[in-house]
């Protein structure tokens, strides 16, 4: 019974938690497809093992610390040629930031685990993963600069996001309310990162406006703001890789301008 009953935990924990797994796991390889590897590759390996689900904490860190575990010991570079567009860029940053850095900071902010929480999934002790996003902060904030387009149609929240961008030293190519809007400004100054609501002031789509975008320009790191962040974690496409749910905090969007800007070009970027 015992067996059944855990057995029955982990099938509700992977049902409840998975579209955050997978949010987690694209903002931390930037992209959609990398991210939903990670994510099936972890139900894989608790389907073949459910002893790799730790049953000493909450069903939620368990899962997110065996997605750990699995990114942990995977060889990102990989073999064949080397990864090339937005995950190459990705490779190349990440490899001159501290060890764990951006995981930690990612599981803090975006997922909003606690330093106790993190200390679990990392499987490191309290202080450490307190270090860890202290140094992410520092190190992400340093590390680039670039021109960010804001698709926001509540103009309150526009000038907040205007000003928080500012702050970390961006520059904002301008401000649209509507899908065409967005896209005449996105044209006429082409951003290296493109910050958008879903629901626009004419009822038109974000998620339109930015794919219109993205078909001119290619490759390029997006992060959508929604009230109803379930509605783009349904394995549907399109979906985003970076996703922050209103209302939000000041600490979530700097952390996920930050991690995001981290898969832009550097060809278009200044160095921070």
């Amino acid at each position: 019974m015992a067996s059944a009953s855990a057995n029955q935990d982990i099938t509700t924990a992977i049902g409840t938690y998975l579209p955050y797994l997978r949010r987690y796991a694209r903002a931390l390889t930037g992209s959609q497809s990398s991210g939903d590897a990670y994510a099936a590759a972890t139900l894989e390996a608790i389907l073949e093992d459910r002893s790799i689900f730790d049953m000493q904490i909450s069903a939620k860190s368990a899962l997110f610390k065996t997605l750990h575990m699995m990114w942990s010991s995977t060889d990102l570079s990989g073999p064949g040629e080397s990864p090339v567009g937005i995950e190459g860029a990705a490779l190349r940053h990440l490899a001159k930031l501290t060890t764990n850095t951006r995981e930690a900071l990612l599981l803090n902010t975006i997922e909003e685990f606690s330093f106790a929480e993190i200390a679990d999934i990392m499987s490191i002790d309290e202080a450490e993963a307190e270090h860890l996003v202290s140094v992410a902060h520092r190190e992400m904030a340093d590390s680039i600069a670039g021109r960010i387009l804001i698709i926001e149609d509540e103009a309150i929240i526009a000038m907040d996001l205007e000003a928080l961008v500012s702050d970390m030293g961006h520059k904002v190519t301008g401000i649209a309310r509507t899908h065409e809007g967005a896209v005449k400004l996105g044209t006429s100054e082409k951003p290296d990162l493109i910050l958008a609501d879903i629901q626009l002031a004419d009822n038109s789509s974000g998620i339109d406006a930015v794919n219109e975008l993205l078909q001119t320009f290619g490759d390029m790191p997006v992060i959508f703001i929604t009230a109803f962040p379930e509605r783009l974690l349904t394995g549907d496409k399109p979906e985003p890789a970076f996703l922050i749910a209103k209302p939000y905090t000041e600490e979530q969007v700097r952390s996920a301008v930050a991690q995001a800007m981290f898969f832009s070009s550097t060809e278009t970027l200044n160095a921070g």
